[in-house]
This record gives C-alpha cells, sequence and structure tokens, in this order.
C-alpha cells in the first residue's frame, strides 16, 4: 500500500482512521493530491470522485446525514474551497458532521500573487465547528523552507522542529474531531503542502497521537419543577421539527397521543407519526387566519406550555402565531443547541426525549382538558374539505403533489427540495413507512439534488428524490456523479419557473416580477436526461401522471426522472383558495 511522503497527509489520514471516518468524497486537485494518493490507496476507506467542489460537499452531507456520522469532503487549493460554503453552512445549522479538509499553498506563498491561491485561514469562520489551520511539515522540502522561510528553522535540528509541527498539527487535528462528534457540527482542516507532492512510500513515516473523543454532557435529569407545570396545564403544544426516524418510543407517542391536553404538532421532516397528531399544520393556521373572530380562536389555540425538539420549523404561520400569542413556558428538549425561535424559550433541557416525557408522565394524573378534542374535530373537519375541494380543481401543483404522496411505496427513503416543494408536502399525509428528510439548516435551494443523490448512495433502500424546476436546474451539475445507483428517482414539479413567489404580498404580474423574481423559463430536464444516462417521464394531466407513476417505481437498469407539467399561473390562486375551502 502507498502512502505519501509528506508527514501531514499521513496524519490526517491515521485520524479519520482511528476515528472510524471512512467516507471520503474527493474532487480532483493537484495540491490536494498527498490527501488523495494516501486515501485512495488505502482500502480502509470509500472513497467517491465528485467534479463539481459545491455538488461534493452536499453529496457528502446527504451521505452524513444518513450514516450519522462525520464524512470527509476533500479539496484543492483556491477557489475551489470556497464552493464548500453553502454545503458548510447547511452543515452547520443542521447539525450534521461534515468534516471539510482543504489542501493548501505553503503560506510563504499566499498573497503574492501565486496561482490558485487564497487565504484559506478560518475561511468558514462565521459558520463552523472549529477551524484546525495546521503547521507546514518542515522535515518535507526543507530545502525550499530554507530558501524561502528559514526562520522557521534558524539553525535548529529539522527532526526537533518537525517534532513540534508534529504534537501542533495532532492536538489540532484532536480538537477538531472532537468537536465535529460531539457537537454533531462541520469542521475545516487547512493543510499547507509544499512540491513534491506526489511522491509516495511504503512505509509509515509518522504515529499520529490521536485522542479520545469526549462524550456530550447532558443535565442532570430531575424536572420537578416541569413536571408540576406540566400536570397543571390544560393547553399544551409539542411541536416537532427536523427529526430522524425511528427516535422516539412508540410508548412516548402513545402517552402524547392519550393526553386531552396535548396537541402534537409535526412537520413532514419530523418523522413523527401518529393517527389523531396534527401533520398539515398550515392547514390548521390558515384558516384561524381567514376568520372574522381569529383573535378569540388564536386565544383559544395559545398554549400554556410549548415543548418542541428536533430542528428548525418550516412553517411560517405556526411561528407568527406563536411569537403572537406566546405560551409562558417554552422547554426545548435535547439536541446540541436550542433556538429561541418564538422568542419565548425558557429552557433547554439536554435529555432524550424519551427520558423528559417519561417523567412527565411518571405517576401523573390525567388532567380534565377539552384542547385536544376541539382542536382534533376542526381538524377532521379540514381533512374532509381537503378531499372535498382536490375533487373540483385542475390539474396543478396542488393536486400533483396530492398524486404524489399516495404513490410513494413503503420503506423509500425521500428527499424533498426547498421552497414549494417541503411547503406543498407538508399539507398532505405521509406514508410513515417513509424516512423524510430535507435541507431545513438554511433552506437553501442549491444543493438539494447533490444531498439527495449523496443520501441514496448510502441508504438500504430506494430513495425518491422530489423537486421544483430551479432547485433541480440550479444543482444540475449534481447528475455528474458515477455512483448514482439504478434504483434513484427524481419528480420534478416544472411549472416554469419560481411559483411560490406568487403567493407572497406585493407581487405583480409585470416583465420585473416574471424576470427577476419567478424567474420564468422554458427549460426541460430532457436532454441532462440523455447526457447523463437517466429514463426519461414527462405527464401534463392528472391521468397521465396516473399512468406513468403505476410503473415509475419498478426495477430498471438506470435511474429514472420524471418531468411534471404544471400551469404556471394558476398555482398560487389554487393554493390560497385551499386556505379559503377548508376555513
Amino acid at each position: 500500500m502507498n502512502y505519501s511522503l509528506i508527514p501531514t497527509a499521513q496524519t490526517i489520514v491515521q485520524h479519520c482512521q482511528e476515528n472510524d471516518i471512512n467516507t471520503i468524497v474527493i474532487s480532483p486537485g493537484s495540491r490536494n493530491a498527498p490527501l488523495t494518493i494516501s486515501f485512495a490507496e488505502n482500502p480502509f476507506f470509500s472513497c467517491f470522485s465528485i467534479v463539481d467542489e459545491r455538488c461534493a460537499a452536499f453529496f457528502a452531507l446527504g451521505m452524513a446525514q444518513q450514516l450519522q456520522k462525520p464524512v470527509v469532503v476533500i479539496c484543492t487549493s483556491g477557489s475551489a474551497l470556497l464552493n464548500y460554503y453553502p454545503a458548510v453552512a447547511e452543515a452547520y445549522y443542521s447539525n450534521t458532521p461534515l468534516i471539510v479538509i482543504s489542501a493548501d499553498r505553503p503560506i510563504y506563498k499566499v498573497g503574492i500573487g501565486d496561482g490558485q491561491t487564497i487565504n484559506q485561514k478560518n475561511v468558514f469562520e462565521n459558520q463552523i465547528g472549529y477551524s484546525a489551520n495546521l503547521r507546514q511539515d518542515v522535515s518535507h522540502a526543507t530545502d525550499k523552507i530554507l530558501h524561502y522561510k528559514k526562520e522557521w528553522i534558524k539553525g535548529e535540528n529539522v527532526d526537533k522542529i518537525q517534532n513540534e509541527v508534529q504534537a501542533y498539527n495532532d492536538a489540532e487535528l484532536n480538537a477538531a474531531f472532537n468537536i465535529a462528534f460531539s457537537s454533531q457540527s462541520p469542521v475545516h482542516i487547512n493543510a499547507p503542502f509544499e512540491e513534491p507532492l506526489y511522491n509516495t512510500t511504503t512505509e509509515i513515516v509518522v504515529k499520529a497521537r490521536i485522542g479520545s473523543i469526549s462524550s456530550q454532557e447532558t443535565n442532570p435529569s430531575s424536572f420537578q419543577r416541569e413536571k408540576d407545570i406540566w400536570n397543571r396545564s390544560k393547553r399544551k403544544i409539542v411541536l416537532v421539527g427536523v427529526n430522524k426516524p425511528n427516535s422516539i418510543q412508540e410508548k412516548v407517542l402513545q402517552s402524547l397521543a392519550n393526553d386531552p391536553s396535548v396537541l402534537v404538532l409535526t412537520e413532514t421532516t419530523s418523522n413523527l407519526n401518529h393517527p389523531v397528531f396534527f401533520n398539515s399544520i398550515d392547514s390548521l393556521i390558515a384558516p384561524i387566519e381567514m376568520s372574522n373572530e381569529k383573535d378569540t380562536l388564536f386565544e383559544n389555540l395559545q398554549p400554556e406550555v410549548l415543548v418542541t425538539f428536533g430542528g428548525l420549523i418550516v412553517s411560517k404561520k405556526i411561528k407568527a402565531f406563536l411569537r403572537t400569542f406566546s405560551p409562558k413556558h417554552h422547554w426545548h428538549i435535547g439536541g446540541v443547541k436550542a433556538n429561541d425561535t418564538f422568542f419565548c424559550l425558557e429552557k433547554h433541557i439536554k435529555v432524550p426525549v424519551d427520558t423528559f416525557f417519561q417523567e412527565m408522565y411518571l405517576d401523573s394524573k390525567t388532567i380534565k382538558s377539552d384542547y385536544f378534542s376541539f382542536w382534533h374535530q376542526v381538524k377532521t373537519e379540514y381533512v374532509l374539505k381537503r378531499s372535498a375541494y382536490l375533487a373540483k380543481i385542475p390539474f396543478s401543483d396542488f393536486s400533483v403533489f396530492s398524486q404524489l404522496m399516495q404513490s410513494i411505496p413503503n420503506n423509500y427513503l425521500l428527499q424533498l427540495a426547498n421552497s414549494s416543494t417541503i411547503r406543498y408536502t407538508q399539507l398532505f399525509d405521509m406514508n410513515p413507512t417513509l424516512r423524510v428528510y430535507c435541507n431545513r439548516g438554511t433552506s437553501g435551494i442549491d444543493g438539494s439534488t447533490s444531498t439527495a443523490i449523496g443520501a441514496s448512495v448510502v441508504s438500504e433502500t430506494p430513495t425518491l428524490f422530489i423537486t421544483g424546476d430551479l432547485s433541480f436546474f440550479y444543482d444540475s451539475n449534481a447528475l455528474w456523479n458515477n455512483s448514482i445507483k439504478n434504483n434513484f428517482r427524481i419528480i420534478i414539479i416544472n411549472n416554469k419557473g419560481g411559483g411560490i413567489f406568487r403567493i407572497l404580498p406585493g407581487k405583480e404580474n409585470t416583465d420585473v416580477f416574471e424576470t427577476y423574481f419567478e424567474t420564468r423559463h422554458n427549460l426541460s430536464a430532457e436532454h441532462l436526461c440523455k447526457m447523463f444516462g437517466f429514463e426519461y417521464r414527462t405527464a401534463n394531466s392528472t391521468k397521465v401522471l396516473e399512468e406513468v407513476l403505476s410503473d415509475f417505481y419498478r426495477e430498471s437498469i438506470r435511474p429514472i426522472l420524471l418531468e411534471i407539467a404544471t400551469p404556471a399561473l394558476i398555482n398560487d390562486k389554487i393554493l390560497i383558495d385551499y386556505f379559503r375551502f377548508i376555513s
């Protein structure tokens, strides 16, 4: 087995292997050759080559999301590193452990006009868990160091200085890996390499000093005050954001479902399902907003206690409601951080969600309350009205999402793009066997396709990715990937622009709106499918869509993409009219 001759490259690889990090995404380059050789030659690692660095980082993020452990992404020096930034920000706000390793030029060649050279130290400063800026080896290319930076050695023994460099780099790497694991955050490791870059050896020239990973401490499990408040409160909302599948015990879900004083509001990304939970928050809130008695209804809905867990919340309507009609108490349970999303956070309780609710229901007496029964009746009515509304509307984004949600086979991994895709999905019932993911850390449209492909590569089940046209075309380089499985499926809802902007207040049907907000276009994915080896399907009506979906999920020798053409000008009216209809 070949190893790079450069000590720092060997050191980084040893830290990864010792910490059982074996998934490596590499973008081609020269400066990162010592790392590429060291990882690719080692059979312990599974390496993937992705040319486009932005796609590569989101691809790695999708893998880390599914593997629930850090994934490494490696690039060369210069602007290549900057293309990682969108995915790094997403990882930072969604608590996904990416390990970004950038090869750098020697410090004496930064800022002098050398090619492919930028200031790479701390480049992700505001959106990173830790930045490890490694020191350059002095035992490698010593002649160049003596020429450009002889004060680094100062007449000292080269081995002595190299030992100091090694100790510093080990300490920085140990700190970075600790943060990645304990905080589930992205970390950046910047490694300067001097030429020659491609020389190898069959011998390990360094022995890295690798520390143990510290565990995340939790608060003491005593919640007597919270339990007293919980037991005497007649109106409680449990609101669940982004959440891992199968992370909450069934008995906890049942306790919440049987409590007449509790409403459980779940989002599509919560991966939490129960027949009595409220899985379409906007369908509950929007009709109240349109009611002549909205203040009274909102006061009736206002909770005394709000308990949140999981990640970020999609629904703007629940945010607006809880910011205006604030609970007396807001506790966030579990996780490494708690966001004060509703400006009333009282306490972050850092214990597992199951532990907290088991304590709340331990020896507790059921309090009399009509909170659940009243709002459950409201839910029952809007579900019936939704069916009636679907029966009367034309082919549109709304009707398409209803069809799609009913078509997905059991046990699929469902990846969703942002913007209108995730918001439409939130309006419909979700098959409880599906595992649902969406990049809700920064909620951007960039990288959704790449994330879905990365997730699919390490998923044991087939993957479906649903996206809008702008999000798909924006990240079309994601298809430039040799690892896409035959059971990967893409569905594009193509309404020829950013249709979601039509539901926002203040829009006008002007050239400015269509050009700079909605960004109207006539693009199709057909030619991209030919270029990247996807089977291509299309539909433009309810009947055709039903026919196409009948065999869309069958086994195939190539991945399949379905492009659904929906009308550009009626979707906003149909969505707004839906909320009017159920109100």
